[in-house]
């Protein structure tokens, strides 16, 4: 993977649009990031992982606020990142969800999350040529490409130095969850799960299992009304059922023996029964008969009430069409009283008016009142007109008062219109010029930071000036130093020449054997380490000194800067000016913020005097109508009114007189009916009055009111004619009884001891079934003990191996879970995992050791933890130089920044290659430089020119100022009040 350009805009602490062009920055193949904290420096590296994943890495992606508070409301938030990855050259362009300002009306609405990969080139097989827009599926092929998670890219590109300081000194749990992220080893935690819920599941069959061998041991207990052994139950199974099976056989024989003695009292008991029941039947029938012989007397009136009511039956018809025809005339004539006085209440007198009479008037006045049915209809039509009339002059009455106050409305609109677009042409204005105002207060900021900077800058370049005359002394003496030590060792040359000689030793000037004169010294010896020493010491002032009179250039070269950007202004004069320009940028913007809201209310009065001047049309108009119809209506309901008081005499109106008419002419023919009526009842009553003497007569009743007393319903005559029938059943039942065979010889005076045969019967029935009851529990206990025996056997056969396999499970699933019979407590997961931690140190340990000059190494340490705890995965430190292992605590900073650094690369090696990810040609280093010394630096220098050999990028994220001087293409990031900008340096 080699990243080729980054954009940015509106994301982080950028607020405009910042571009990177990596084709640049990587030419070299190293380069530095740096600038001041808070810059954005981190922020470029999350925006590589958003254009990615979607998600930027640590902390900062939890919080979802990638959007610059600094940014223009219409800017687009969007990271673009052009890349190539396994030979495919790709864009990708993302955006993530923020709120931003509505576009029409107040407030802000949420801007979605948008995505778009382009093919630059060919697309891969399989994949539309057009690219992908859907976050998912982006998502996917980007992962597919990398060969590696969000999380994992985020650990082998973006390298984060403090993370894997923090992986050093972690403890095993800590470290297994970064190193289950991954490498990935969540399909053995699925195997640990699956034996835990394996062992689980079989764990509650087995306790099922048991159970229901508790519950039937229980069962067959309490069953037998013994307590179970608590081992042996077969053979006490079978005890009980011997027990109980003896116990059967004994209470049937004891049931035999009542059964029999129950029977044969029950017999004599019956037999008893026979004799007392033969008495009772003598008895009821003599005492019958005399009951019936003294009944004799009234049996006799009972007949002769039936003859009398058979005869007056023939009367009581025409007794009761009598009293009908009675009634009949007297409803009649109440009735006609009725009628008379509804007559009267209508002013009308009908004395000497016959029946005949009356039916001719009433035809008299409905001719009259059909004469009035067309004016009445007049009348209807009349009071809906009236209504009319009224309804249309309330609407005329409404449309002139609209008329006239829309024609006010009207006067005041154009007034109003010319005041808005007057304000709008100001706005307007400002709109024009905010922008340029705005960019004068940044200039102006600028100039102000340039101002508070200059009397630093003075102060520095004078100390620089001090410092360099303080070095250059330093250095002056040093060198004088070296020279005089030179000097000395150089006039000391042949007295330490000859200090060397040895008795019979060969010259190493002039080879001769014999030294005649061998040179004295009179100062002591310069020793060659001392030259050596005053030699470095003087490089160190000289390199010391070099860099002083650097720093005092760049210290120069800024005052000049500085003083030719401010010309002659002065710090109260630019500050009078920022203000003057800031306080114009907060008037114009205000003033252009009222531009929409003008226009929409120009906009919104326009369209309001478009809708009035149609209003008022429509309401002229709508007076016109009404006040025509209303003189329509006028001329109408005068003529009609006319007819209609001709034609309603005394009368309120037409209707009221019509309605009496017709009431009188129904009320003269009522009268007429009624008296009709009377007089035909009273000839139906006489006749019936005939008809009631004749049946007197014939049925021997000297009055009416003697037929009536001897009238008997026909339900009271069967009632006596039942009761005589009864007597004489009764009679011929007694004296048959009296006459069967097998009561002769018995007599109503017998007694005949029921009582003492029931209660020997009692006695031995209680027996009898207190002996079957206990027979038939024997026997049910008998049956269910020997089921539950059944069941209880079969339950122990199959828990056997049930209770065999889930041992062996259990012991297994521990194993895998880091227990039990595992010594080393480490998980299945955790040895995978211990596995790839080795394969980390090992590769880190190649470049701990290159950059720790041989002393430090990785030791990997799959030990069990302190007091029984998971293990597996220790990793500590060899320190070459005294052969012991020691904890990564123990490391010095610097030294804890390398081992870092070469964790941190050796997991990326061997993360790449357990993914199968696509050749990583891009790195960026997090932090960490400042702790190391020079030549350890160097060291780490070599190292990171390793890793871009073959073409690999590499990007240092540092404040370090050594940096800058040793890596020439630097990226910088500026901070500023108005959003972070970035800046490209190639020396």
């Amino acid at each position: 993977m080699r990243l080729h350009r980054l954009e940015v805009a509106a994301f982080g602490p950028y607020s405009g649009r910042e571009e990177v062009d990596f084709d640049v920055l990587g030419a070299d193949g190293l380069f530095l990031l740096h600038g001041e904290t808070g810059a954005g420096k981190t922020t470029l590296l999350d925006a590589i992982a958003f254009a990615l994943f979607g998600v930027v890495p640590g902390a900062r992606g939890e919080v979802k606020r990638l959007r610059c508070d600094l940014a223009q409301p219409d800017q687009l938030t969007e990271v673009v990142l052009e890349l190539t990855v396994q030979g495919q050259r790709l864009r990708i362009v993302r955006s993530p969800e923020y709120q931003r300002p509505k576009r029409r009306g107040e407030g802000t609405t949420t801007q979605q999350a948008k995505v778009s990969l382009t093919w630059i080139g060919d697309p891969p097989h399989g994949l539309p040529p057009e690219g992908l827009i859907r976050i998912e599926e982006v998502a996917r092929t980007v992962e597919r490409l990398l060969g590696m998670t969000a999380h994992q890219f985020f650990q082998v590109v973006l390298l984060p130095q403090g993370e894997f300081a923090r992986f050093l000194r972690s403890d095993t749990t800590e470290r297994e969850k970064l190193l289950e992220r991954l490498f990935g080893t969540e399909r053995f935690s699925d195997v640990e799960r699956w034996f835990a819920d394996l062992r689980a599941e079989r764990g509650r069959t087995l306790q099922e299992r048991q159970q229901s061998v508790r519950e039937l041991v229980a069962r067959y207990a309490q069953a037998a009304q013994q307590d179970p052994p608590e081992e042996g139950h077969a053979a006490w199974v079978d005890d009980v059922l011997r027990e109980v099976t003896e116990r059967v056989e004994s209470h049937k024989a004891e049931h035999e023996v009542a059964r029999k003695a129950a029977e044969q009292a029950e017999a004599a008991l019956k037999e008893r029964e026979a004799d007392a029941d033969r008495v009772r039947q003598v008895r009821r029938a003599h005492t019958r008969l005399a009951e019936i012989e003294e009944q004799a007397g009234q049996r006799a009136e009972w007949a002769e009430e039936i003859a009398a009511a058979r005869r007056a039956a023939g009367v009581m018809p025409e007794a009761e069409a009598l009293d009908r025809r009675t009634a009949e005339l007297d409803d009649a004539e109440e009735k006609a009283e009725a009628r008379r006085g509804e007559l009267a209440k209508l002013g009308f007198d009908a004395a000497g008016l016959d029946h005949a009479g009356l039916r001719a008037k009433a035809g008299t006045v409905r001719e009259e009142a059909g004469a009035l049915a067309e004016l009445v209809a007049e009348a209807e039509q009349q009071r809906a007109d009236v209504a009319r009339r009224l309804e249309r002059q309330q609407v005329a009455d409404r449309a002139a008062a609209e008329v006239e106050e829309l024609t006010r409305g009207q006067a005041e609109i154009p007034a109003k219109l010319a005041e808005l677009r007057e304000a709008e042409q100001a706005a307007a204005t400002a709109v024009a010029t905010v922008d340029s105002a705005k960019a004068r207060v940044e200039d102006l900021t600028a100039v102000a930071r340039d101002v508070a900077e200059l009397p630093a800058a003075e102060q520095k370049v004078g100390r620089g000036e001090a410092k360099l005359r303080e070095v250059v002394d330093a250095h002056q003496t040093a060198r004088q130093h070296r020279l005089d030590l030179r000097e000395r060792r150089l006039e000391g040359m042949a007295a330490e020449l000859a200090a060397g000689l040895a008795e019979g030793a060969a010259c190493p000037v002039c080879g001769s054997a014999d030294h005649p004169a061998p040179a004295n010294h009179e100062v002591a010896l310069v020793d060659p380490a001392e030259e050596r020493a005053a030699e470095e010491a003087e490089q160190q002032a000289e390199a010391f000194r070099q860099r002083v009179l650097s720093a005092l250039h760049e210290a120069k070269a800024r005052l000049e800067e500085l003083r030719n950007r401010l010309g002659e202004r002065t710090a109260e004069s630019v500050a009078a000016e920022l203000a003057q320009a800031r306080e114009q940028v907060t008037d114009l913007t205000e003033r252009a913020s009222r531009k929409a809201r003008l226009t929409e209310r120009i906009t919104t009065l326009e369209r309001e005097a478009e809708r009035q001047s149609e209003r008022l049309r429509l309401a002229e108009q709508a007076r016109a109508t009404a006040m025509a119809e209303v003189g329509v209506l006028d001329e109408r309901i005068a003529e009609r009114d006319r007819r209609l008081v001709a034609g309603r005499g005394d009368f309120p109106d037409v209707t009221a007189r019509r309605r009496h008419l017709l009431a009188l002419a129904g009320a003269l023919d009522a009268v007429a009916e009624a008296e009709a009526a009377v007089e035909g009842a009273s000839k139906r009553l006489a006749e019936q009055r005939m008809m009631v003497e004749v049946a007197l007569q014939a049925k021997v009743f000297a009055t009416l009111d003697a037929a009536r007393t001897a009238h008997r319903t026909e339900e009271q005559i069967k009632k006596l004619e039942q009761g005589l029938a009864d007597a004489e059943a009764s009679a011929a039942w007694a004296r048959e009884v009296l006459a069967q065979p097998e009561l002769s010889g018995v007599s109503p005076d017998d007694v005949i001891d029921v009582a003492a045969a029931a209660e020997a019967a009692r006695r031995t029935r209680v027996t009898a079934e207190s002996a079957f009851a206990t027979l038939r529990a024997v026997i049910e206990q008998h049956g269910e003990l020997t089921r539950l025996a059944g069941r209880m056997k079969a339950a122990l056969a199959e828990l056997a191996p049930v209770e065999e396999e889930y041992a062996e499970l259990k012991a297994l699933a521990e194993v895998v879970n880091g227990r039990g019979q595992n010594s080393r407590k480490m998980s299945l997961r955790s040895y995978i995992l211990a596995a790839k931690l080795e394969e980390v140190a090992i590769a880190a340990t190649a470049r701990l050791r290159t950059m720790s000059q041989g002393r430090y190494s990785f030791v990997h340490s799959d030990a069990a933890g302190a007091r029984g705890t998971r293990g597996g995965l220790g990793l500590d430190v060899l320190d070459d130089y005294s052969g012991s292992v020691r904890p990564a605590k123990t490391l010095s900073g610097g030294e804890s920044f390398l081992a870092s650094l070469a964790l941190a690369l050796g997991l990326a090696d061997v993360v790449a290659a357990e993914t199968g990810g696509a050749l990583l040609d891009t790195l960026f280093v997090d932090e960490g430089f400042g702790t190391l010394d020079s030549e350890t630096l160097d060291i780490v220098m070599n190292i990171l020119d390793e890793l871009r050999a073959g073409g690999r990028v590499v990007g240092l994220v540092s404040h370090v100022e050594e940096l800058r001087q040793r890596i020439p293409t630097r990226l910088r990031v500026r901070k500023a009040r108005a959003g972070s900008t970035l800046e490209v340096v190639a020396c």
